[in-house]
């Protein structure tokens, strides 16, 4: 696998992919043609013409899979495919609508780079249940992409100690994830990603990762780490409902 995993797209005070765009350009080889996916947010022309004008400095072709004809056959002609953000419900369930699920399984495991931001990072992903979205509509499964073995939190967010939300906190989010299923979490703050490369897979980006395991406290994961021992995972979901 060829992963570009982004735990989000827009940083703080910066355009659209700014943040990253020295790792997303040298992902890219010059003159790429991009497959892009918006089925994440509605307005897909908008979405594509946002993604075509920040990377055409980098002379990256960005073509929409929604611009006519069958979206499969986009990553067809591509030599790389970006899945966007959004909401992750609705863009896994256009995703098997359109029949791209098994489009993109079977093009990423031939060798089609992957680039994904946010709800993309979430399909990369086995499931879709470590998501931070509202399910507006219901998907088919939450079977995702499984380009990983192991799940990821895109915009990990750290409990604010000065806050008075007595809301669950994310961290709590994802104990109770693991009381149910025996997988890893990678938590992904704004501004960091996950680069795979074959059997090796490193964090990158401005901020560490937040690894969380069954049975174990979370670890932080500096920027920069090889975190290849995860694409040896063996996921387990529903074990207490299995016990």
């Amino acid at each position: 696998m060829n992963l570009l995993l982004l735990s989000n797209s827009t940083q703080h005070g910066r355009g659209y992919l700014e943040h990253a765009l020295d790792t997303v350009t040298g992902f890219l080889p010059p003159g790429a043609r991009l497959a892009f996916v918006p089925y994440a947010l509605a307005d897909h022309d908008a979405y594509t013409a946002k993604v075509r004008g920040a990377l055409a400095g980098a002379g990256i072709d960005v073509r929409g899979v929604h611009e006519g004809g069958d979206p499969s056959a986009r990553l067809g002609e591509a030599d790389a495919v970006f899945v966007g953000g959004g909401n992750s419900f609705r863009l896994l369930s256009t995703l098997y609508r359109t029949g791209l699920r098994e489009a993109l399984i079977k093009a990423v495991g031939d060798g089609l780079p992957y680039m994904g931001a946010s709800a993309g990072t979430n399909m990369a992903a086995p499931s879709l249940r470590t998501t931070n979205d509202m399910p507006i509509v219901e998907p088919p499964s939450f079977d995702a992409l499984g380009l990983v073995p192991f799940q990821i939190n895109p915009h990990y967010l750290d409990p604010d100690p000065a806050s008075t939300h007595k809301g669950e906190t994310r961290e709590e989010r994802l104990t109770e994830f693991l009381e149910e299923n025996d997988v890893p979490v990678l938590g992904l703050r704004e501004g960091s990603w996950l680069r795979v490369e074959g059997d090796r897979a490193v964090t990158g980006g401005e901020r560490d990762a937040r690894l969380f395991r069954r049975g174990s406290a979370p670890r932080e994961i500096a920027a920069g780490s090889d975190v290849s021992e995860l694409l040896r995972t063996t996921a387990a979901f529903d074990t207490r409902a299995q016990a």
